[in-house]
Formats: C-alpha cells, structure tokens, sequence
C-alpha cells in the first residue's frame, strides 16, 4: 500500500529530519506513528500524502510516487492535518462542493458518523466549536472509504467522550482493503485501536511492530521489589516502580504505550536491542 525508499527531507539543509528512512505500510492494518515534538510525525504524512517534497527518496502509493498527485492517486487518499480549517458551508453543502472528488463517498455513512459524533448537522462549519469542526472533518474522512485514511493528532480538540466514541468508530472500519494511519502525541488515545506500532525518534523508525508481537515480547508490571527481575525499562512513582521486562511467563499482557514510549525515547539500550531482532518481520 505505502512504501518509503530512502527518504531524505530537510527545511533546513544543515539539520535534515529524515536522512535514507525506509518504510512498508499493509492494508488492513490501523497504525500508531508516535514520536516527540519536533520528530517529524506530521512531516512524515505529508511526505506520504504528497504534500510535502523530499530532496530525495520516494513515497509510493500502490507503486505511484505520491509527489506526482495523480487523480487516480488522490481519491484514494483522505488526509486529516493537525489543524482543520473549515469553509462556512453546512455538512450538506459541503458534500456538495467535495464528496466528488472521492468515488467511493458514503453521505449515509457520513450522517451517521456525524450522529455518533454528537455533531449538529445543520450548523455552518465556521460558526462550530473546534471540537465539532474537528468532528465534521473525521466523519468525512471516515466517509470518503478511501483506502488511505491519514490522520494527524485527530483527537486533539475532543472531549473524552468523543475520544470514546472516535476508538468505536475507527474499530468498526478495519478492513483488508484499507491503511489507516493515526499519528498523536496523546498515547493512551490509542490503546486497544491501533494493531501495529510506529514510534519515530531522531529521523529513524525504532519501533516498528505488530503490538501482538510486542506483548509476546515485553512484559509491563508495577512492584516494589525488583529483586530478580530482568529490567528493559524502569519508572519510579508514589506507588512503585513501573518496569517493562522480558516476558518471561509467554503469556500476553496489557501493553503500557505510554510506558514503552518513554523507555524507547529515554534511549534504554536493553529495550531497544530487545525490539530490534524482530523490527521488520
């Protein structure tokens, strides 16, 4: 669905974001791009949705170069950016004027979408919260059935409730036709909906894994007494330490996501030697 090959991209010539990445993203799979402020997260998309352009490399689409902004390549993209601006249109007009563009558009899906939202349909977009425009834009994403949705921090601007019913909504559209692509900084939104791990970290893919995998390999405990644990990661807090350790027992636990980011972005050698064999099966 998406490749990467060799990607270099710099704003700056003396201090590049992505010098030779290499990526391979699958239909069928919901993915979690983690990464600090600054890594190269929202970049990256626009690489991959061919609104950025880098000095080298490619990003394929179905084996077209995303950079060419093809047609037939365009209305199987959906791209939702951090921050949404929206026209002074109601959700009906704004079908109009846009739902064309994208063969497979569903405005029975995007109702309901909108409905499950808690979105009300008849107002101007312009005249919403942020929160609700952020809505409108999701449910149209959501809607255009493209077979690449990219979403950059969704769920920024949404209460918890939304966030509730944004995981229920993404859950029930996984299929084997379509690569969902969800980048946050916001960790615990992604818990229990997202089936393959990303986390970029100084212009490099660390992690890059099945979570199945990763709760085969890791194991995620608090306790007092670590006398004879083999540690990969350790926090310390008020009720005990938070370690990750091999999984020893070969049974599959709850994955820590904010745990395992703060351990791979902490540069914790053991964990990261502990990831590696298996990064690109």
């Amino acid at each position: 669905m998406v490749r990467i090959e060799n990607l270099y991209f710099a704003y700056k010539k003396s201090k590049p974001l992505f010098t030779g990445l290499n990526l391979s993203l699958d239909s069928g799979h919901i993915y979690g791009l983690l990464g600090r402020n600054g890594s190269g997260k929202s970049t990256l998309l626009k690489n991959i949705a061919g609104l950025a352009f880098p000095q080298s490399g490619h990003c394929f689409i179905n084996d077209t170069d995303s950079t060419k902004r093809k047609v037939s390549t365009l209305e199987q993209i959906y791209f939702i950016p951090e921050e949404v601006y929206v026209p002074s249109l109601t959700a009906a007009q704004f079908i109009k004027s846009t739902a064309g563009f994208y063969p497979k558009f569903n405005s029975d899906n995007f109702y309901h979408y909108l409905k499950k939202l808690d979105v009300d349909e008849g107002l101007l977009m312009s005249n919403m919260s942020y929160g609700d425009q952020k809505k409108v834009m999701i449910a149209f994403g959501l809607a255009t059935r493209t077979n690449l949705l990219i979403m950059d921090e969704p769920t920024n601007g949404l209460d918890i409730p939304s966030k509730t019913q944004f995981r229920k909504l993404m859950a029930s559209l996984v299929n084997e036709e379509r690569c969902i692509i969800i980048s946050t900084h916001q960790v615990r939104d992604l818990d229990s909906l997202i089936d393959f791990l990303l986390i970029l970290d100084n212009g490099r893919m660390v992690v890059e894994s099945p979570m199945d995998m990763l709760a085969e390999k890791l194991g995620f405990i608090t306790t007092n007494d670590t006398k004879g644990i083999k540690i990969l990661y350790e926090e310390k807090s008020m009720i005990g330490n938070h370690l990750i350790t091999d999984n020893m027992q070969g049974r599959y636990g709850k994955i820590d996501l904010e745990l395992l980011f703060n351990g791979v972005t902490s540069g914790s050698v053991s964990l990261l030697e502990k990831l590696k064999p298996q990064q690109h099966e």
